[in-house]
């Protein structure tokens, strides 16, 4: 008969087990986080880098074809160079690029020539993890 009572009471966990379990579990948790949104924002830049190199590359490639900058980047899209524009992946946006305009001489904008674009920067106003901004990149 005792030994049937000491079978029972060993079947479960006991409340010290449980609660080392549950402490080990959450230091584990606290110490992924972290590296989590450190990965990610890693992920979100790599994406910016690219989608940056891309454009560039495409913009210039309309110059040496074209002869000229594209007027915007929607001209990329309509000239069949991007299927469609880069979302920034900072703003999360296609719309919020800055398009950085050439500079015309004097003679060209007197004969009302536009300017075209021939950088684009991102539109995000926040800091990278190497402290830099994102809208010098």
């Amino acid at each position: 008969m005792e030994q049937k009572r000491s079978n029972r009471k060993r079947r479960g966990f006991t409340l010290i087990e449980l609660i080392i379990v549950f402490t080990l579990i959450g230091i584990l948790v606290g110490l992924g986080l972290p590296q989590y949104k450190y990965a990610t924002q890693k992920a979100r830049e790599a994406v910016l880098k690219e989608n940056l190199f891309q454009l560039r590359k495409l913009i210039n490639q309309y110059y040496v074809d074209k002869g000229k900058y594209p007027f915007s980047l929607q001209d990329l899209v309509d000239e069949e160079y991007l299927r469609r524009i880069p979302v920034d992946p900072m703003t999360k946006s296609s719309e919020t690029w800055v398009e950085i305009r050439e500079e015309l001489n004097p003679e060209e904008a007197m004969m009302g020539v536009e300017p075209g674009v021939k950088d684009v920067l991102s539109g995000s106003d926040e800091k990278a993890l190497d402290g830099t901004l994102y809208n010098t990149w």
